[in-house]
């Protein structure tokens, strides 16, 4: 039986207990706060309210702190006086401490099972975000993206669409007369770029075996929901990365997942951390893109929950669909941040015993205003509220730890070895290699025709009188003199050797392209 997950104690003395009502939990949210100020224990709270609920959770890991949610909290924590003190404060009668079913992930394989997705699967869109491209660029990737379809060359890693960029490239008047101009300065602008996030090290992120979504929505025995934990400290380093590829896998869940109106409790809940990487920057199809997720994918039964340091990170538009919101304290010192103070507090239903502003400039480390959804889906009245203290260890296992989680997981070993099948890549390898095979061939058999017409006209031009002298200052004889086999196999090895025959071999491989 499912119960609304306990936050902490609101009202005065902190004597009401705030529950964020678990129906309405798809309804998405907020978590924000300056630096400092209690976010990742209100992340790391949640996460475990959810799993207890049987709801998965994925959440990125940006400090490292998160992996605590593995093992239990213990006594002997310096904080345990305080928390003790605290769950009674807020009437926390049966707190306790408890360690939760993680699962470790990490793009780079390192601190958990590795994750993956396809060239093919993250689609134009989104890495041409992760790109930098310009209009213009984007077009070439999209016209690489549809070659890819209509002539059966999967997109797989990054070498797969290196490799299908060369041939764009190679081709490139051919292919205008079809989809428009293929400047060779926008294909060189995309392949450098993809040298950069390459260096950046995107070439883990893309291959095979891809992540199944059904990995990340599992239970363990006892009925809690998985808790996946995305090691993203080292990925922060690029954080265009780190942004598209949340965003990728908030897209594939929307695109997969089934509808199923207002369920009974969530059947997964993502936390977005960081989210003002999401935005900054971020192309007007992009933002809508996001908001089209957001205001659609509640009915898959996905709650999308953005953690940030500023409620003006995420777009308005986005912000007034995030029904359950958790803001800690904000700091204003310059009119901008008075000003973005002032309209955080504007968002929030009112509470006649204190002035909104004033109580989020004012909570301390711990503390938070809270307003949670209620029946019919309103926005409950604002609330200052202390949170309670988490019953996993606050802070980070050790490495030790964390390997012996990872070697315990289902998950081991399904993704560990990296597949390579024939894809872009290889494909064009071997036409490239037919085609040059079948031009060799038409080099030696012209070559073959070339000898006997040579023999016949050297024959031919044999005489036995006496040689007639000849002036130097004037030109040679003209083609004309020379015997007709001979004239035709040197233009046939000449042109071979030429422009033409690298043509010969480009139509090869564009007949391959278009007939298979």
């Amino acid at each position: 039986m499912t119960k609304d997950i306990f936050i902490g104690g609101g009202g005065p003395d902190y004597a009401t207990q705030q529950f964020l009502n678990i129906g309405y939990a798809n309804r998405h949210g907020l978590i924000a706060g300056a630096t400092g100020t209690g976010k990742t224990v209100t992340l790391q709270i949640l996460a475990e309210g959810f799993s207890a609920q049987g709801v998965p959770v994925f959440l990125s890991d940006v400090k490292g702190d998160l992996s605590g949610l593995a093992k239990s909290g213990s006594a002997s924590h310096k904080l345990h006086d305080a928390f003790t003190s605290r769950a009674g404060t807020i009437g926390f009668d049966d707190f306790d401490y408890s360690a939760f079913p993680v699962a470790f992930w990490d793009l780079y394989g390192k601190q958990g099972h590795p994750v993956r997705t396809t060239v093919l699967e993250m689609g134009p869109l989104l890495l041409a975000q992760l790109l930098g491209l310009s209009e213009a660029q984007e077009g070439i990737l999209n016209i690489a993206f549809r070659i890819s379809d209509e002539d059966g060359l999967p997109l797989l890693d990054l070498k797969d669409l290196q490799a299908l960029l060369v041939w764009i490239g190679e081709n490139a008047k051919e292919l205008a007369l079809r989809y428009g101009n293929v400047s060779a300065a926008s294909v060189g602008a995309i392949q450098r770029r993809l040298l950069v996030l390459e260096n950046q090290g995107a070439a883990d992120l893309f291959g095979e075996p891809a992540l199944a979504l059904s990995d990340l929505m599992r239970c363990d025995a006892d009925g809690r929901g998985m808790i996946n934990i995305l090691a993203a400290d080292q990925l922060m380093g690029a954080p265009k990365l780190y942004a598209t590829f949340l965003l990728w896998l908030l897209s594939e869940l929307f695109e997969e997942l089934p509808e199923v109106g207002d369920p009974e409790k969530p059947k997964l809940v993502f936390f977005f951390d960081e989210a003002h990487l999401l935005f900054d920057d971020a192309p007007k199809a992009l933002v809508d893109k996001v908001e089209q997720v957001a205001r659609l994918i509640r009915s898959k039964g996905v709650g999308v929950y953005f953690i940030t340091q500023n409620p003006a990170d995420v777009p308005e538009d986005i912000l007034g669909q995030l029904g359950n919101r958790v803001q800690h304290a904000l700091r204003a010192f310059t009119a901008k941040d008075r000003k973005e103070l002032r309209m955080a507090a504007e968002t929030y239903r009112e509470n006649p015993r204190f002035e909104t502003e004033e109580a989020i400039r004012e909570v301390g480390v711990g503390e938070a205003v809270t307003s949670f959804l209620q029946k019919k889906g309103i926005p409950g009245i604002v609330e200052r509220t202390l949170i309670r203290p988490p019953s996993s260890q606050l802070g980070p296992i050790t490495d030790t730890e964390r390997s012996a989680v990872m070697a315990a997981s289902p998950m081991s070993g399904k993704y560990d070895t990296r597949l390579d099948r024939d894809s872009a890549f290889e494909i064009l390898g071997k036409r490239a290699e037919q085609a040059a095979t079948e031009a060799a061939k038409a080099e030696e058999e012209a070559e073959a025709a070339e000898t006997p017409a040579l023999r016949e006209f050297n024959n031919a031009r044999r005489y036995a009188g006496k040689g007639v002298s000849r002036s130097t200052s004037r030109a040679p004889a003209n083609k004309a003199t020379e015997g007709f086999g001979t004239a035709m196999a040197n233009v046939v090895i000449k042109e071979l050797k030429g422009t033409t025959g690298r043509r010969i071999v480009r139509g090869i491989l564009g007949g391959l392209f278009k007939g298979r």
